[in-house]
This record gives C-alpha cells, sequence and structure tokens, in this order.
C-alpha cells in the first residue's frame, strides 16, 4: 500500500489545527491504516494526519520494537502530564534532514477514541508518551521545534533550509 506524500514545512496545513473526527467511519479506518503505513516507512514511531494533509483529528503511535502494535487515536487529548521529564530527539518528515532534542512529561494519559468509535483512555510511558505528545502537538498546529528557544528555533530552520539546497 502507497501513502499519500508528507506535506513540506512551511504548508500551511503543519500551522492550522485539525478538525475533530465526529465519529468512526471504515473512512477514518482506511486513513489510519494509510498513516500506519507512512510511519512504517519513515520508519518512525508515530504520525499525524495533518502530516499527509489531512485535516483531521487523527494519530497513529507504535513505539513497539516488534512493530504491528500501533494505537490508533482520534481527537487525542491529554488529561495527565508526569512531573517528571524526559529528553529525545525529535525530527519530523515535513522538515527532513534536522532534530532537536525536546523535553516531554515522561509519561501522559490520553484520551481518544479507538478504532471501534468508543471513548478510550491510555497511558503512554517513555518514547511512546514523547510520541503521542508530539502527535497531540501536530494536530494542534505546532511542531517539535516550537518547543525550542527563539534563538535554537531559527537556527534549526535555517540548517534546514540549506539542507534543502
Amino acid at each position: 500500500m502507497m501513502h499519500r506524500p508528507y506535506v513540506m514545512w512551511p504548508h500551511a496545513a503543519l500551522r492550522t489545527p485539525a478538525k475533530p473526527v465526529a465519529e468512526i467511519t471504515d473512512e477514518i479506518r482506511a486513513i489510519w491504516d494509510e498513516m500506519i503505513v507512512a510511519m512504517d516507512t519513515m520508519p518512525g514511531v508515530g504520525l499525524a494526519a495533518v502530516q499527509l494533509g489531512i485535516p483531521l483529528a487523527l494519530a497513529v503511535v507504535d513505539a513497539s520494537t516488534q512493530r504491528g502494535k500501533a494505537v490508533r487515536l482520534a481527537n487525542p487529548e491529554v488529561l495527565f502530564a508526569s512531573a517528571e521529564f524526559r529528553e529525545h530527539s525529535e525530527g519530523s518528515p515535513n522538515l527532513p534532514g534536522v532534530r532537536a532534542t525536546i523535553k516531554r512529561p515522561r509519561a501522559v494519559t490520553v484520551r481518544f477514541l479507538n478504532a471501534e468509535g468508543a471513548w478510550d483512555r491510555q497511558e503512554f510511558v517513555g518514547l511512546a508518551a514523547t510520541s503521542v505528545q508530539h502527535q497531540i502537538d501536530h494536530l494542534a498546529g505546532k511542531m517539535y521545534f516550537d518547543h525550542l528557544s527563539r534563538m535554537k528555533r531559527d537556527m534549526l530552520l535555517k540548517k534546514a533550509r540549506k539542507a534543502r539546497g
């Protein structure tokens, strides 16, 4: 299965908050399937629909070592975040060639519509917590580098432009 191309920074889709999903349909499930293919192709540990130019509040996260364990989330929101933080080098296929170390809560509890269309909640820890927070940021129109100081963000974007040629 192929997936549509990633939209490239500074595409407006990456700065526009995603629309909530009213119900889980076969069309939504097909989008999740496409997103999992895109995530696995990177390879990555998560993807938000807006990264493929789809303006819906959909995300997938799979931080498992064996793959095939993707959590499908619609309308995800953080209910609880741990006081303990962890740092991780984050990047995005929407801005290839650059990464930045971002500090996020080590664990989060997230509420979301699951693949069956029911409200669910799940605790994510470590890399999975970092990934789900990264995807929720995307759905709010934020990029990982928005967590950096202005100077570090400007340097990162300059480096990305230079890498693109």
